[in-house]
């Protein structure tokens, strides 16, 4: 059977134009990363070099951790809050009746929350680049490695989410309690740098713990550290193979 079918199109088209009228999970993929970033900038102290950053200012470092932002929104709480709510309104069920299949309804929604997340993403870059004066990623390449890696964990983690919940309902539940710590591991509430030792290196081993460390790494121009990538890797495996032996279109 062809990856992609004119059934497939339709889908991502449709998918698109529904995406797009969901004012809430717009708001929070691409619009509030960019003003959690004005909202840091906002304090003068986060503005002037920190010695407990190796003289980088708050605000540099606040800015992969807010790129991460917009994945993990997107992918523990806007993805599996929609696909579950398809699965639970029986849509994945009657698709099997139609040329178009259940996995083209999931592959579209990964690619509309992916993009969604980059585009957070980018505005989030050029809004710190141009507000703050935060530099541009000197390791271009690195950057984008690290995102790519990061997006397939995350996305696997929200697949995963919706492999367990039953409702809607519960996806956002479950989704909530792993939001909170993915942002704490993201070093929303404490850059990741500043943490005790041992608690700094047990959150590098967490898929957003170790997104942090290799995008600041990508940031200053260099490459990220060989574990921080091989833990992505491992992470975006694992919840892949996890997800696909749970997930259920019924």
């Amino acid at each position: 059977m062809p990856v992609f079918t004119p059934a497939s199109g339709a889908v991502l088209k449709t998918e698109t134009r529904l995406f797009t009228r969901e004012p809430g999970t717009l708001f929070w993929v691409l619009v509030f990363p960019p003003l959690l970033l004005i909202a840091f900038g906002l304090i003068p102290g986060y503005r002037e070099p920190d010695a407990a950053l190796g003289g980088l200012r708050a605000i540099d470092v606040y800015v992969p951790s807010t790129v991460m932002v917009a994945l993990i929104t997107a992918s523990l709480q806007a993805m599996p809050a929609a696909l579950t709510g398809y699965r639970e309104r029986g849509i994945l069920r009657r698709m099997r009746t139609t040329p178009a299949r259940p996995a083209d309804l999931l592959v579209a929604q990964m690619v509309l929350h992916l993009a969604a997340a980059l585009l957070a993403a980018l505005l989030v870059l050029a809004l710190g680049n141009l507000v703050y004066d935060v530099a541009l990623p000197q390791n271009p390449l690195a950057y984008a490695v690290t995102l790519a890696l990061a997006a397939v964990a995350s996305l696997a983690m929200g697949a995963v989410i919706t492999s367990v919940a039953r409702t809607a309902k519960a996806a956002t539940a479950i989704g909530m309690s792993v939001f909170f710590p993915a942002m704490f591991a993201a070093g929303i509430y404490v850059p990741v740098q500043v943490l005790p030792e041992t608690l700094r290196q047990i959150v590098e081993l967490t898929p957003f713990g170790a997104t942090a460390q290799a995008l600041s790494q990508a940031a200053t121009g260099s490459w990220p550290a060989w574990d921080h990538l091989a833990a992505l890797g491992l992470w975006g495996v694992v919840l892949m193979a996890t997800a696909a032996r749970w997930f259920r279109w019924e």
